[in-house]
């Protein structure tokens, strides 16, 4: 094809002749842009302006406007320009991978001494000698045999292993930043001044096993974030500040809420403190299950491969899952079952006792299910990655013509319950149909209208998220933003056309034939274990009143005190307020610090003029001054404040 059609975002049409790269497109529409591109997108695929362009196309000129193209190369060429500069300093470090990540990149070192702060400094000053420069970017396609020549004579076994892993027929594609050389698919930038110098930082170092394999050798992996300009890294500086002062291992650790030990990996053993916390989120989540007309139940934690081989976890999932091997007495063979990854199709065994009439849709089927997944030990961090966990996790059995209705009412149900937690935002993304899918067109055309409408309906904004749906049909998936501005995937909601087909499960319909009823998987909290580490980050530990493990201590200025500090602690006890008394030997301020660290909302002193008087002396928590109250007003504010939404 010598000639090619390019259609423009405004819809407008030109003919290029074929071969013309996007750089050259951008020409020719204007000297200015030419100057101003960075990449393109060439039929939904982001381009670099390198690339020739074959055949027929969509296509887009992208700048440093575009937020999200800018951010991915800007990031994408720092992990090079970083590789670049730690082998110009350390020519014998052998160099991995290093993709782009939330807010930055990083990249994997095999180097014999570890790297140091001082190293770190070095680096970035180097990065920026080399930004300065400003030197081409340039990429070129190889034969696979020239490559592994390439490598093999810089003695840079891991990109050998990469290009082992590339598949036949498959691009190789080298890159150049000035000299330096990197396997890479790209895009990439036209040239490294492009990259803001001062908009980047390096953050930290961590071990990380060579593709997260824990049986091959172990790297070094620096991590950087980078941004547009120097405020926005400035603020993402500051937040990340503020978010170690927040991480709930450290709150949860002076409120002991919870810990985590080498002989149970990535399961939480809960202290009174949160194990009360919990208890309060769950007894709130039910409240809010039941007036939304769900059924609670309970299913098995562990099931036999039976199941999860007709479910298709066992092939699609079962490098993440717990096995546990049964000796079944005058059995042949041992009885292979797992422990429960998710729940869903226990969820099916219970809908498809009895029969089931399109009266009795839609069937709304809760659980607290505890599942357990297989998680590497590099991936896990305190309570927001376990290996044991629990879901709020519900089905819901429904008709097709009743899919829009019970996604408006999970909607409903989310956004008021994260209001109740304290979370104002949260953004709504709809990933339509992957390419692999089960199902008619018919009713993936359906599914995704029905929830789109639901949305839409609610006035709720939201973005399209092409091709990222499940198998099964397509999702919503929730972010909610907290306190400093991060934003955390918790809440979702999915149509399976799937499960109940594979699982058996019917109803009989109006017509008096049998019907497949459609499951919707959908989750709030996500699990209680990382939502409650949210919590406490978003909130810094300070708790609401209601969901705070400790609400009130009742502490004694003098001892001839202790006996009105009983009688108020055991008042604020019948009054449902979870209270205690602090009758030691102490100063009160060692007192009100102690228990502050422990993040106690409510401090209420005792003197002797609070005994004559049948009053308190009450401190909050985060306030420096107190007041004075009488018990019954006291007595009344707190219990109004116990209650849960």
């Amino acid at each position: 094809m010598s000639q090619i059609s390019l259609t423009f975002p405004d819809g407008n049409k030109r003919d290029f002749a074929a071969g013309v790269t996007a750089g050259e497109v951008a020409a020719s529409i204007s000297t200015s842009l030419a100057k101003k591109a960075i990449s393109a997108t060439v039929n939904g695929k982001h381009w670099d302006l390198q690339w020739p362009i074959q055949g027929d196309a969509t296509i887009a000129i992208h700048t440093m406007q575009d937020d999200a193209q800018a951010l991915e190369l800007i990031r994408h060429d720092l992990a090079h320009i970083m590789a670049r500069a730690v082998q110009e300093i350390w020519p014998d470090v052998k160099v991995t991978i290093g993709p782009v990540r939330d807010y930055g990149w990083f990249y994997d070192f095999d180097r014999a001494e570890p790297f140091t702060p001082e190293d770190m400094g070095q680096i970035e000053a180097r990065m920026k000698q080399i930004i300065n420069a400003r030197e081409p970017v340039k990429t070129e396609l190889w034969e696979r045999a020239r490559a592994v020549e390439y490598y093999r004579g810089r003695g840079e076994p891991f990109k050998l292993e990469l290009l082992d892993r590339i598949p036949e027929g498959e691009d190789i594609r080298m890159y150049w930043h000035g000299t330096w050389q990197d396997l890479c698919r790209g895009p990439h930038l036209q040239h490294t001044g492009q990259v803001p110098a001062d908009a980047f930082k390096l953050t930290h170092v961590a071990g990380a096993y060579w593709l997260g394999d824990a049986t091959r050798p172990m790297l070094q992996r620096i991590y950087g974030v980078a941004f547009k300009n120097r405020d926005d890294l400035k603020a993402h500086l500051t937040m990340l500040e503020e978010a170690a002062k927040r991480d709930h291992r450290k709150l949860g650790r002076e409120m002991d809420l919870f810990h985590l030990q080498e002989e149970a990996p990535g399961m939480v053993f809960w202290h009174p403190n949160g194990w009360t916390v919990y208890r309060a989120l769950e007894d709130y989540m039910r409240k809010r299950l039941r007036e939304y007309d769900y059924k609670e139940i309970r299913t098995p934690q562990v099931v036999d491969r039976i199941l999860w081989e007709k479910s298709g976890h066992w092939e699609a999932y079962r490098e993440n899952m717990f096995i546990v091997e049964v000796d079944e007495e005058g059995a042949k063979e041992k009885r292979i079952n797992a422990l429960k990854p998710m729940n869903c199709p226990c969820h099916v065994q219970v809908y498809n006792q009895g029969l089931k009439s399109y009266r009795d849709l839609p069937l709304r089927l809760a659980e607290f299910g505890a599942c357990h997944r297989y998680e590497s030990s590099g991936s896990m961090h305190g309570l927001m990655r376990v290996r044991g966990f629990v879901q709020d996790d519900a089905h819901i059995f429904c008709t097709e013509d009743q899919i829009e209705q019970e996604c408006a009412s999970f909607i409903s149900l989310l956004s008021s319950v994260y209001k109740d937690l304290g979370f104002e935002k949260f953004d709504i993304k709809l990933s339509t149909r992957p390419d692999v899918r089960v199902g008619s067109d018919e009713i993936w055309d359906k599914a995704e209208g029905a929830l789109q409408k639901a949305i839409e309906g609610l006035g709720l904004p939201y973005q399209i998220n092409p091709g990222d749906g499940a198998f099964y049909g397509p999702k919503l998936d929730f972010k909610l933003t907290d306190a400093i501005g991060r934003e955390w995937q918790c809440g979702t909601f999915q149509a399976d056309f799937n499960l109940p087909v594979r699982l058996g499960a019917e109803y009989v319909g109006e017509d008096g034939a049998k019907h497949r009823p459609v499951m919707l998987h959908r989750a709030v909290l996500g699990s209680f274990e990382r939502f409650i580490g949210i919590l406490i980050e978003n909130y810094a530990g300070k708790l609401p009143f209601w969901l705070a493990p400790r609400q009130v201590v009742v502490a004694s200025i003098v001892s001839d005190a202790d006996p009105y500090v009983l009688e108020v602690t055991d008042l604020l006890k019948k009054a449902g307020i979870r209270a205690e008394a602090d009758t030691r030997n102490e100063k009160i301020n060692y007192k009100v610090r102690e228990h502050s660290v422990g993040k106690v909302p409510v401090i209420l002193a005792i003197g002797m003029k609070e005994v004559e008087e049948r009053t308190v002396s009450v401190r909050r928590l985060g306030e420096n001054r107190t007041e004075t109250q009488s018990l019954e007003a006291i007595l009344a504010e707190l219990s109004h404040a116990a209650q849960m939404p």
